[in-house]
């Protein structure tokens, strides 16, 4: 099972500190990442995205996923945006994970002028270590859970895409 775990900050210092802190615990091995990433709104409303120099996926079908769920998250304006069966059936099996509509508002919410938001994909974490670890910078935590089952369709979906 993956975790998508999402963590807003008010501003982008704090979240950049937060996302070394993150890239710290790989390395220490207290967590196992699909994909990490720090998301910047500039003051004009503008996103800009910063990952690790090293993609931190373990394989090329994690990688389509976390690429995926990035891209609908935070790169899609409107689910009514998208065309083709493709990615509407790659659209219905997310929202039965629990990345759905209203799961996107909830991070938009998160991403206005000034504010900052912390993108992690994990296959694996100490939970206490972690949770501690990233309480000193505060934030808002948003996450949802991908079952096994759930990142084996949607990796083969991307395939079909």
């Amino acid at each position: 099972m993956s975790d998508l775990i999402i963590i807003g900050y008010g501003d982008h210092d704090t979240a950049k500190r937060a996302y070394a802190q993150v890239l710290q615990l790989q390395k220490d091995h207290i967590v196992e990442l699909n994909g990490l990433a720090v998301v910047t709104v500039d003051s004009e409303g503008h996103s800009h995205v910063d990952t690790p120099g090293k993609f931190v996926s373990g394989g090329a079908a994690a990688g389509a996923l976390w690429g995926a769920i990035f891209g609908i998250l935070f790169l899609v304006p409107v689910a009514g945006a998208l065309v083709g069966g493709a990615m509407g059936a790659l659209f219905g099996k997310l929202g039965k994970s629990g990345i759905n509509d209203s799961f996107r508002e909830r991070v938009h919410s998160l991403l206005t002028p000034g504010k900052a938001a912390v993108v992690i994909m994990s296959r694996d974490r100490t939970e206490d270590k972690f949770t501690d670890a990233l309480r000193p910078f505060g934030g808002e935590v948003l996450q949802t859970s991908l079952s096994h089952e759930q990142e084996k369709e949607l990796a083969e979906e991307l395939g079909a895409a």
